[in-house]
């Protein structure tokens, strides 16, 4: 009898993570197949250590096909169509018909939907943005530098604070910091505010001790690169000499126009399996909205998407095996646990780590920062970018880190 198939719809690391996991437990005459429109994948939280000159651009990415265990199918091809009634998806290299689906396609950027914001603002969420502000970054000799949310909801919670945070060390070495300024302008009443307002308070007190301007509830209508301006919602202006934005976020294209789409764009799922409302069809990662208990969603982080798609390749494999998955024996379920690196500088890292499924409120506590941490966040990056011996050494590294800390070992 001929096997079963399961398509995976992304190559970042909810989709790679799924793939890799799904090949391990499902039977050797099932398909896995990974579509996605680029032959590489980048590794994003470096682009934070890009922003500052810490990190080459030709040394963040690799081949997805490296990302995966043999015996994947790799398709790159782009995505044009997601019917998940039949869980058929067209793409510009044919169409496939699944018997399992999991859309992993993240966040798209959107740097056209806010006005100016081309022209003025360097996007350090992508390669080039990054590395064009590391540029410039070498060549200030001080000044204004703004760091921008531009819209919500984003990806990576804590990445506009680590900027400023990372260009502050920066311009400390380089005896600048007495003649600068680094403001942190947000739409957002606090820093990471799902994590609750004790993490809030922690963010800000790391801002204030180092003098970055931390300005809440300033949502911004555009940019004017001219005049060196942000221009807030409410005629309010802010100049600066440098600017790190956040871009605005939307959910791709195939998503959005899909029966998928919730009002907002993004896949409503269960949030212990994932299910997006149509049988054996599961959506992991930035592209998903999980409703916690206060009503807010859970934050678009890579700590979720890895952990939601070993839940979701468990519950496929589950089902295929006929165990019932999540409502039968066997069955894994999404535990709403996250953790993340906060990045200082100078070798050193704050750590975040909570139950984001506590009611009433995730609770999360911030971990004070030490070089410890900041190795922690090296080594994840050379598991995901590292060959094969280094990958296996690095992770030994974060296991045995995560067994002496309690954490979640999900590498």
């Amino acid at each position: 009898m001929a096997g079963k198939t399961v398509l995976v719809l992304g190559g970042g690391v909810g989709g790679t993570v799924a793939a890799n996991r799904l090949r391990a437990r499902l039977a050797q005459d099932d398909r896995v197949v990974v579509v996605d429109k680029s032959r590489d994948q980048l590794f994003a939280p470096s682009l934070l250590w890009l922003l500052v000159g810490a990190r080459q651009p030709d040394r963040l990415s690799k081949p997805i096909s490296r990302a995966l265990r043999p015996g994947i199918e790799l398709v790159t091809a782009e995505i044009r169509s997601i019917d998940p009634v039949g869980r058929r998806v067209v793409t510009d290299a044919g169409e496939w018909t699944a018997d399992a689906l999991v859309i992993a396609l993240g966040a798209e950027l959107a740097p056209d939907a806010s006005p100016g914001y081309a022209d003025a603002a360097h996007d350090f969420f992508a390669l080039d943005g990054a590395a064009a502000f590391a540029e410039e970054l070498a060549r200030f000799g001080g000044g204004r530098i703004a760091v921008t949310v531009t819209a919500l909801p984003f990806k990576c919670p804590a990445a506009p604070y680590e900027a400023a945070l990372l260009i502050d060390a920066n311009l400390r070495r380089r005896g600048l910091r007495a003649r600068s300024a680094i403001d942190v302008y947000s739409p957002e009443l606090q820093p990471m505010p799902v994590a609750g307002p004790a993490m809030g308070r922690a963010m800000v007190g790391l801002l204030e001790e180092r003098g970055i301007g931390f300005h809440p509830d300033r949502a911004i209508a555009g940019y004017e690169a001219t005049s060196r301006e942000i221009v807030f919602a409410d005629d309010g202006r802010a100049g600066f000499d440098l600017l790190a934005g956040v871009p605005p976020h939307r959910s791709p294209r195939p998503v959005r126009e899909s029966v998928l789409a919730n009002p907002g764009g993004w896949i409503s799922v269960d949030p212990r399996t994932l299910e997006a409302g149509h049988e054996n069809v599961f959506a992991v990662g930035d592209c998903s909205a999980v409703l916690l208990a206060n009503g807010k969603f859970l934050p678009k982080a890579g700590v979720f998407a890895h952990a939601q798609a070993l839940v979701v390749a468990e519950e496929i494999a589950a089902r295929f095996a006929g165990r019932g998955g999540a409502a039968g024996r066997g069955g894994a379920r999404f535990d709403g646990l996250g953790y993340c690196w906060v990045e200082l500088g100078g070798g050193r890292a704050a750590f975040a780590i909570g139950d984001f499924f506590a009611q009433p409120d995730p609770s999360i506590a911030l971990r004070g920062p030490g070089r410890g941490w900041h190795l922690g966040k090296v080594l994840f990056e050379r598991y995901w970018l590292g060959g094969t011996l280094e990958r296996a050494l690095a992770a030994m590294g974060l296991r045995l880190g995560a067994r002496l800390l309690g954490l979640p070992a999900q590498v």
